[in-house]
C-alpha cells in the first residue's frame, strides 16, 4: 500500500465533463503559474488513408492553420506571435493531436483559433503547394537519412500489410497526388466533435475551462462521419527477416532490431516498461548501452524503447554504427537479447528501475503541459482518474517472474526484424 501523493492528479482535483456533442473536458487548475496548458486529440488519422493517398492525414493536420474562414495564414499566426502564444497540430495512426499555450486571460483567443482550425479550414492552395514542397523536401531528407530509413523498414516488415506499417508522411508520389480536393474531403468525412477530448490546466478554475471550450466547440454538430475501421490483427513473425537499405556515401549505418509489443492497455504492459527500462533506457542505456557502446565501443548511440498504443506497438533496438561493425553490432544484441529472456533482470536492476519510475514521475508533473498531456494519456487509454495516485503501487508490484514472463512472452531471438540502412 502506498501513500497518496496529493501533489499528483487525481479524482478529487480533476474535473472531467462531457458537452451534449460529445466532447470530453479535463480541466486542472493551478495558479502557481499565469499561464496555461491546452492538449488534445480527435479519433481522426491515417487508419482512415488508402495506400494511394499515403500521408493524407498529416496533410491535412498541417493543413488547419493555413487559413480558416475568417482568417488568414499570416493573420492566425500574428495574433498568436502578439501575445506570446502557440499551437499545433500532428497527426498519427488513429488521432490527430492539438497542444498550444498561452497567458490565461488568452485562453478565449487561443480555444477560438483552434475551433477555427478544426471546424472551418479552408485549405487555400497557395498555402497548399508552399505546405506540398515542405512535405517532399521532408520526404527527401527522410530519404537520405540512415536512421530514418531504418525505421521504415522496420515498420514495414513488423508489421507487412497492417496499418501499423505505413509511414504516416507517405511517399513521394503519395503526397504529389494528394488534391486540395482530397484535403476538403478528408475533412469533411472525419473532422468531428464526437470522440475529441481536450485537457486544460494552469491559471484558471476547471468549470471555467469547460466553460470557454463549449463557448468555441459546443454547437460543433457533424453528422454522417464515417467510423473508424477496425485494427486488423498482426501477422506474427515466422523466422527472423532481415533488410538492408542502401545509402551511398554515408559514414554511418543505423540498425532497428525488434518484435512487436504490447498494447497500453494489456495488463502486462508496465512490467514490459520496467523490463525495457533494464535492457536499453536506465543509466547508460541499461545493458545494450553497456554492451554495445560502453565495452565493446561499437556504436555512436545504442538503447532500446517500447512503443505501446491503441493497438500494438514496437519493442525493438536502436543503434547508429560504423558500417564496418554493422554486423558486429547486431551479434551482440541478439546475444543480450538471448541472455535477457533466459535470465531476465536482477534484483538490484528492477529496483533501480522502480525507484527511478516512481522518482520522476513528479518532475514530469511540475509543468501545466506535463499534466496536462497526463489526462490526455488518463483518458484516451481509459486508465482512470486516480491513475496517477496508484502509480507507485503499479510499478513496485512488478516482480522479477513478471518481468522474465513478459520479455518471454514478446521477445523471441529467433523471430527478430532486423533492418538496416547505411552505405
Amino acid at each position: 500500500m502506498t501513500l497518496t501523493n496529493k501533489s499528483l492528479p487525481g479524482s478529487e482535483d480533476i474535473f472531467r465533463a462531457k458537452l451534449p456533442n460529445g466532447i470530453t473536458v479535463l480541466a486542472r487548475s493551478n495558479f502557481n503559474s499565469p499561464s496555461v496548458s491546452v492538449n488534445g486529440y480527435l479519433p481522426v488519422g491515417a487508419i482512415f488513408e488508402n495506400n494511394e493517398k499515403l500521408g493524407l492525414a498529416d496533410f491535412v493536420s498541417t493543413s488547419l492553420m493555413r487559413g480558416t474562414q475568417t482568417r488568414t495564414f499570416d493573420k492566425i499566426y500574428n495574433e498568436l506571435e502578439s501575445v506570446g502564444a502557440s499551437i499545433g497540430f500532428d497527426s498519427g495512426v488513429h488521432n490527430t493531436s492539438f497542444g498550444g499555450r498561452s497567458l490565461v486571460e488568452d485562453l478565449p483567443l487561443l480555444l477560438s483559433l483552434l475551433s477555427e482550425s478544426l471546424r472551418t479550414p479552408t485549405f487555400p492552395v497557395n498555402e497548399i503547394e508552399k505546405l506540398r514542397a515542405q512535405l517532399l523536401t521532408g520526404l527527401a531528407i527522410r530519404a537520405q537519412d540512415t536512421s530514418d530509413m531504418a525505421a521504415l523498414i522496420f515498420n514495414q516488415k513488423l508489421f507487412a500489410k497492417h496499418p501499423y506499417g505505413r509511414p504516416g508522411d507517405g511517399f513521394v508520389e503519395t503526397i504529389q497526388s494528394i488534391t486540395r480536393e482530397d484535403l476538403e474531403k478528408f475533412h469533411r468525412l472525419h473532422f468531428g466533435p464526437q470522440g475529441v477530448v481536450v485537457s486544460i490546466v494552469g491559471a484558471v478554475e476547471p468549470k471555467k475551462a469547460v466553460e470557454e471550450v463549449s463557448r468555441v466547440l459546443g454547437d460543433w454538430l457533424v453528422e454522417g462521419r464515417e467510423k473508424e475501421p477496425a485494427i486488423p490483427p498482426v501477422k506474427p513473425i515466422e523466422e527472423t527477416v532481415k533488410q538492408h537499405h542502401a545509402i551511398v556515401g554515408k559514414s554511418q549505418s543505423d540498425l532497428v532490431i525488434g518484435v512487436v509489443g504490447p498494447r497500453r492497455k494489456d495488463p502486462e504492459y508496465m512490467a514490459a516498461s520496467l523490463g525495457n527500462s533494464v535492457l536499453g533506457q536506465f543509466g547508460m542505456m541499461g545493458r545494450i548501452g553497456d554492451v554495445v557502446r560502453e565495452k565493446s565501443g561499437l556504436a555512436y548511440y545504442a538503447y532500446s524503447s517500447l512503443s505501446a498504443g491503441i493497438g500494438p506497438g514496437s519493442w525493438e533496438v536502436n543503434a547508429g554504427v560504423n558500417p564496418k561493425n554493422l554486423q558486429k553490432a547486431i551479434g551482440l544484441i541478439e546475444k543480450e537479447l538471448r541472455r535477457f529472456v533466459k535470465r531476465g533482470v536482477t534484483k538490484d536492476e528492477l529496483a533501480d528501475s522502480q525507484a527511478n519510475y516512481v522518482g520522476r514521475l513528479p518532475l514530469s508533473m511540475e509543468s501545466n503541459s506535463g499534466v496536462s498531456g497526463a489526462l490526455i494519456n488518463i483518458e484516451r487509454y481509459d486508465l482512470g482518474l486516480d491513475y496517477y495516485q496508484r502509480y507507485e503501487g503499479l510499478v513496485q508490484a512488478v516482480t522479477r517472474e513478471e518481468a522474465l514472463e513478459t520479455a518471454r512472452k514478446y521477445i523471441d531471438p529467433d523471430r527478430l526484424v532486423i533492418a538496416t540502412a547505411g552505405p
